[in-house]
C-alpha cells in the first residue's frame, strides 16, 4: 500500500511539472516591472502590483507532489521550503522583486521549515507512522500507565501585523510546501474553536474532556496551522490556555497568524487574569514575529461599486441584483443545519443564493456556527440595511465582523446595503488609545457637541480594518471574477 500511493505521489508530480505559468500585463508585453506577492484566497495564485493601475493574476507552477521525503517535493536544486520557493518564483521571471518585510518573514518560515524537516522522526509528524489509537483510548491507557510530556523539540510561530500585509499569503507559501505524508493541519481560528467545542460536546461526563480533545487533535495534527487567531469570546478565552498546554505537552507545533500581539490577545476582556498564562504558554512554545508594512495590499484592487450600494433607498435595487444572480430559480424560505443540531432559518433563497435583512442575521444570538453552516450551503449572501456602527449596536457590529470573516474564509460573495462605504461604517467604534486621543471636555466644549455613540472597546476597535479591508477586497473587481471562475468550476466538475 505505501509503495502503490509512493507510485501516485510520483505520477502526480511529474504530471504538474508540466504545467506552465504565465504572467499577464495590461498591453500584453511581456517586460517585466517592479513587483510584489499580494494575498490571494486561492491557494494557488496570487497577484502581482507593478507600476500599472491594475493589478494582474498570475498562476504559479504547480508544487511537485511530496514524496517521502522533503527534499523530492522540492523538484529543483534538491531545496524545499517557503523561502526557496519563493526564490524560484524570482529566478523564473514569475517575480521581480519582493516586500522586504514578507522576505524577513518568509526567512523565519523557511528556518522553521528547515527544522521541523530535520526533526521529523522527534516530531512525529509522518502520519503512517503515529499512532491509530483514538483519543479517548489514549486517554484511558493514559490513566492506567502515566504518560510523561513530550514537548516538540520546535518551537511554533505567531505572525502578526496590520490588516491586508500578507500573512494569510505567506501562511499559504509555507503550508503548501510542507510533504504530503506529514500529520498538518490548516483552519481559520473561528472554525478551530467551533471543532473544539463540539468536541467537548460529545466527551460530557469524562473527568477531563479537554485533554481528550486535546489527544484528538494531536492525532489528526502534530503541526497545526492557524489562520487569524483572535479572541473575543469569554468562553473561549477560559478554556484556551488549559487546550493549548494539553496540545503543546502532546508535542503539537503552532504556527498561527493574528492581528494582535499576544500581550494584547483578549484585551480587556471579562476575566482575562485567567487567561494571562496561555499568553505566557503561547510566547514560551511561539516564536512572536511582527510583520511590518505600511501597505495594505488588499485595497491596491480595483474596487467597484456594483455590489456594494451606499443608501438605504436602493433596496429594491439589491432585491433586482439578487433575482438576476438566481436566474430562473424561484426563492423561497430554507432551514439550513448548523453544529450541534441547531437551526437557521433563511428568509429566501435559491440557487446558491441567501437573502438576509441585516437584524435577522446581526441583531438574533447568532454566531460563527451559524454563518459557517450558512456559507456551507449558499456561496453568495444579499444583506440588506448594514447600518453605521456605534455604542447603541455594539453587539451587532461584533456579528457582522465575524460574518465578514467567515464569508471572506469561504470565499464567499456580498451584495448589500449600507447606510455608508465601509470606511466610515466604524467611525465611531474606537480602541483606548484612540478615545484617549480625543479632547477632553472644557468650558468651551458642551456636552451636547459629544457623540454619544461612541464605542470605546479595544476588540472591536482592531478589528474594524480587518473588516474594512475585507470588504474592500470583496467588493474588487479581482475577487468577483474569482468568485465567478470558481462557481463555472464546480458547475463544470458537476456535469
Amino acid at each position: 500500500m505505501r509503495a502503490l500511493a509512493r507510485a501516485l505521489r510520483q505520477y502526480r508530480a511529474c504530471s504538474r511539472s508540466q504545467r506552465g505559468s504565465r504572467v499577464y500585463h495590461p498591453d500584453g508585453s511581456s517586460k517585466n516591472h517592479h513587483q510584489v506577492l499580494i494575498p490571494s484566497r486561492r491557494g494557488s495564485a496570487y497577484y502581482l502590483s507593478n507600476s500599472y493601475p491594475r493589478i494582474k493574476e498570475f498562476r504559479t507552477l504547480s508544487t511537485a507532489a511530496a514524496d517521502d521525503s522533503p527534499q523530492a517535493a522540492a523538484g529543483y536544486d534538491g531545496k524545499a521550503g517557503p523561502l526557496h520557493e519563493y526564490e524560484r518564483r524570482i529566478s523564473s521571471g514569475e517575480l521581480v522583486d519582493g516586500d522586504s518585510f514578507q522576505v524577513g518573514t518568509l526567512r523565519l518560515l523557511q528556518r522553521l521549515y528547515d527544522q521541523l524537516v530535520e526533526n521529523e522522526d522527534d516530531c512525529r509528524l509522518d502520519r503512517y507512522k503515529a499512532s491509530e489509537k483514538s483519543g479517548r483510548s489514549r486517554w484511558l491507557w493514559s490513566r492506567l500507565i502515566p504518560q510523561s510530556s513530550s514537548y516538540s523539540p520546535v518551537r511554533g510561530l505567531y505572525l502578526y501585523g496590520g490588516v491586508g500585509t500578507g500573512k494569510t499569503m505567506l501562511m499559504d507559501l509555507f503550508y503548501d510546501q510542507l510533504p504530503s505524508n506529514w500529520r498538518k493541519k490548516r483552519i481559520h481560528f473561528h472554525d478551530f474553536m467551533l471543532n473544539v467545542h463540539s468536541r467537548l460536546q460529545m466527551h460530557k461526563g469524562v473527568a477531563d474532556p479537554l485533554e481528550v480533545v486535546a489527544g484528538e487533535i494531536s492525532d489528526e495534527s502534530i503541526l497545526l496551522c492557524v489562520d487569524e487567531f483572535m479572541v473575543n469570546d469569554v468562553a473561549d478565552a477560559l478554556i484556551l490556555n488549559r487546550l493549548f498546554g494539553h496540545l503543546f505537552s502532546k508535542g503539537v507545533v503552532l504556527v498561527s497568524t493574528s492581528n494582535r500581539a499576544p500581550d494584547n490577545l483578549y484585551e480587556g476582556g471579562l476575566q482575562r487574569d485567567l487567561f494571562l498564562p496561555f499568553i505566557a504558554t503561547l510566547k514560551d512554545r511561539c516564536i512572536a514575529h511582527a510583520i511590518g508594512s505600511s501597505t495594505d495590499y488588499r485595497k491596491m484592487t480595483n474596487a467597484e461599486q456594483g455590489f456594494y450600494l451606499v443608501g438605504h433607498e436602493y433596496s429594491g435595487l439589491l432585491k433586482q441584483k439578487f433575482q438576476q444572480l438566481i436566474g430562473e430559480g424561484t426563492p423561497f424560505p430554507q432551514v439550513v443545519e448548523v453544529v450541534m443540531g441547531r437551526q437557521l432559518q433563511v428568509p429566501l433563497g435559491a440557487n446558491g443564493c441567501a437573502y438576509f435583512p441585516f437584524e435577522e442575521l446581526c441583531d438574533r444570538p447568532l454566531g460563527a456556527a451559524d454563518y459557517f453552516g450558512l456559507f456551507k450551503k449558499f456561496h453568495t449572501l444579499a444583506l440588506e440595511s448594514v447600518p453605521k456602527f456605534g455604542v447603541h449596536n455594539r453587539t451587532a457590529a461584533y456579528r457582522f465582523v465575524t460574518l465578514v470573516d467567515v464569508m471572506y474564509e469561504n470565499k464567499s460573495r456580498l451584495l448589500c446595503t449600507a447606510e455608508t462605504p465601509p470606511v466610515e461604517l466604524f467611525e465611531r467604534i474606537v480602541t483606548i488609545a484612540d478615545a484617549e486621543k480625543i479632547s477632553p471636555r472644557t468650558s468651551s466644549r458642551s456636552l451636547k457637541k459629544d457623540d454619544l455613540d461612541l464605542c470605546v472597546d479595544n476588540e472591536l476597535g482592531f478589528a474594524k480594518d480587518r473588516t474594512i479591508s475585507r470588504l474592500t477586497e470583496m467588493n474588487s473587481r479581482e475577487y468577483l471574477e474569482q468568485h465567478e471562475a470558481s462557481l463555472q468550476e464546480m458547475a463544470c466538475n458537476s456535469l
